[in-house]
């Protein structure tokens, strides 16, 4: 991925200010940061778009153009930046000269917040994996041996996820790969030959992915250790990262999801057929969010500059990662754009017993929080509305065995890789691959879900929380193993058996209806609704649920059609199918209609915006700084002086 030099400085006092900022930090960013204080690299922004009518839109969206608009946001803003790349979806990181940590990058941040060119703008760090420190039963020994009971049913494990039921309807599908953002994989695992597709790595800074380059498409784990001699002799690199170990983290959740399963061997992975696709997003203290965020789009099959084309997109993207802010515009975009493309996105809810955060209170995600043995919520696992469901973490006791956490592939080297073991880990990291591998298990059966069809009908599919008389209710401040409610821990206990039976349910779908005009005949086409594998549709049946009464021509047809009102409105149509076996699947359409007048008007705007006649010359450009803009900087940067200074604020 090419990267544009820019050298530009506002003069003055502004620019000076930002140049110390600059110069007085010396530390890179960290994905766990012991003083709380944050770290960036850089900056990822999303400028606005043009105007409608602007006549320079047209230009405006050429890279060349987009990379002097950038140059000239870091020059109004007084920033000397070391270069930019895209990341994707009109996102561009923006690399600081030097990492900048706490205040600077407060104070870079709010200064382009003021730019009237930028949409928004939050800092590249790095965010941490959501990892805590320490009768068709397949025949793999450790399975068999209890070391993966958190795989089978509420009588041997009430925190289960219920495998067995399941595995007697399907045991997986080639047509579901799921995209682990992780570490990378140890392609050698025995447990892992033939599962693991190529991957590719996205880790972009060669210090931290260390092994020896940057992104390339070489998707193996080379360890992720912080030593304290990394600490003490490289401290610009490392001094915030915590010392660790090599995690295997990535190679751990490939094993949970696709372990070579039946085989006589090791442990059972939760689909029998598919394909793990690992994106190596994450080295030595953690991942920075571009990574992450190209990572993804990688995975469902979408562009990243600089890297070939993913020949495997993945259904499923699994990501155990955790922040410390609430979702931010670039994770959301980013995930809508996967999300779009036919992948569903499973989060960790995160280990911290708050609230979740980034990317597991995004919409548009299934978030998982952690049980322990009893179906109780772990003391650990981050709770409250975001979380979606909860499945088996471990219980996070230091002493506690195998067989009351999570048993997976690993690794036993410490640093760089040694032997190819089995291992057992804490944390949601660890739930959040066997919600995405019953999702798998869900394709299987019906390759026509949607993301929203699998979180719904996992959601839906859910045993009911655990509750212990004695134990306390999760909240605020309960810092002990608690009994769950669905305002903290999400619909229920995932069950994977309940799961794959909604999956049976036919699909209703749809084509949409854009910008009807009032009083024209419109088609209500459910055409692309589908039946599971072995069954067929054999009825549809169209209704209308909201709005003022119209007449539906041919509603037990694939295809019918609606003579509009005179006047526009509001409409809601529900689809429902039933297969060959009685199972029903419905969907609501809503469609707005407009008066003719309207109709034109916004065809003229979207024709102006997306295909106006540049012009030359002319003020506006993504230079301008206009008046007020450039006031509210001065007033950013006497209060930047005042702070150096000691003196107390202005008030307003």
């Amino acid at each position: 991925m090419s990267r544009f030099m820019l050298s530009l400085m506002l003069a003055g006092m502004l620019g000076m200010g930002a140049l110390q900022g600059a110069q007085a930090q010396a530390q890179l960013p960290t994905a766990q940061v012991p003083s709380g204080a944050p770290v960036a690299r850089g900056l990822i922004v999303k400028l606005k778009e043009p105007q409608a009518g602007d006549p320079t839109s047209a230009q405006r969206e050429r890279p060349q153009r987009l990379q002097e608009r950038l140059a000239a946001v870091a020059q109004d803003a007084g920033m000397f930046m070391r270069g930019q790349a895209a990341i994707g979806g009109g996102h561009h990181l923006m690399r600081f000269a030097r990492p900048l940590e706490g205040r600077a990058v407060d104070d870079a941040l709010r200064r382009l917040r003021l730019h009237p060119d930028v949409a928004w703008v939050e800092p590249d760090v790095l965010m941490k994996l959501a990892q805590v420190a320490p009768n068709t039963a397949p025949n793999d020994p450790d399975y068999a041996a209890g070391l993966q009971d958190h795989l089978k049913g509420p009588a041997i494990y009430p925190g289960g996820i219920n495998l067995p039921p399941a595995w007697n309807r399907t045991t997986g599908g080639v047509n579901a790969t799921v995209a682990v953002l992780d570490t990378g994989v140890r392609f050698s695992h025995p447990d892992l030959a033939g599962r693991v597709l190529p991957g590719y790595d996205f880790v972009s800074e060669v210090e931290y992915g260390n092994d020896g380059d940057g992104r390339d498409a070489d998707a193996s784990d080379p360890g992720d250790w912080v030593s304290t001699s990394d600490r003490t002799t490289q401290r610009a690199l490392y001094g915030a990262c915590l010392r660790s170990d090599s995690t295997w983290h990535g190679t751990f959740i490939a094993g949970q999801l696709s372990a070579l399963t039946n085989n006589g061997v090791g442990v059972a992975g939760i689909n029998w057929s598919n394909k793990v696709l690992p994106v190596r997003v994450s080295g030595k203290c953690g991942a920075f969010l571009s990574d992450i965020l190209d990572g993804m789009r990688w995975a469902a099959g979408l562009t990243v500059a600089g890297a070939p084309a993913n020949p495997n997109p993945a259904r499923i993207i699994n990501l155990s990662f955790g922040g410390d802010v609430a979702c931010t515009a670039s994770y959301q975009d980013i995930i809508n754009e996967v999300t779009a493309a036919g992948a569903l996105v499973v989060v960790a809810a995160g280990n911290d017993n708050l609230s979740p955060k980034r990317p597991a209170d995004c919409k548009n995600v299934l978030t998982v929080g952690a049980v322990q043995r009893n179906g109780l919520k772990t003391d650990y696992s981050s709770f409250g509305l975001a979380v979606g469901i909860m499945a088996p973490g471990g219980t996070g006791v230091a002493t506690a065995t195998a067989t009351t956490n999570i048993y997976s592939t690993g690794n036993d080297g410490a640093t760089s890789p040694g032997n190819n073991v089995y291992s057992y880990k804490v944390g949601t990291s660890f739930s959040t691959p066997l919600a995405a591998g019953v999702a798998s298990l869900m394709l299987a059966l019906n390759p026509a879900l949607t993301p929203a069809e699998l979180t719904q009908r996992l959601r839906a599919s859910v045993r009911p929380h655990v509750f212990l008389a004695g134990s306390p209710s999760c909240g605020p401040r309960v810092n002990v193993p608690c009994n769950c409610t669905t305002s903290t821990c999400g619909a229920g206990l995932l069950d994977a058996d309940g799961a794959v039976l909604a999956a049976l349910a036919p699909v209703a779908l749809f084509a949409g209806v854009v910008g009807p005009v009032a009083g024209s005949t419109i088609s209500l086409d459910g055409r692309a609704s589908a039946a599971s594998t072995g069954s067929a549709l054999v009825s549809y049946l169209w209704t209308q649920v909201a709005g003022s009464t119209v007449i539906i021509q041919n509603p037990a047809s694939a295809v019918a059609s609606v003579a509009l009102p005179a006047a526009a409105g509001n409409f809601q149509f529900k689809l429902v199918v039933t297969d060959n076996a009685g199972r029903q699947g419905e969907q609501v359409l809503s469609v707005t209609s407009f008066t003719a007048e309207a109709a034109a008007a916004a065809a003229a705007t979207s024709a102006a915006a997306g295909g106006g006649t540049a012009a030359s010359g002319g003020g506006g450009g993504g230079g301008s700084m206009g008046w007020l803009w450039g006031a509210g900087l001065w007033l950013v940067a006497l209060a930047a002086w005042r702070r150096r200074r000691g003196l107390a604020a202005l008030q307003p």
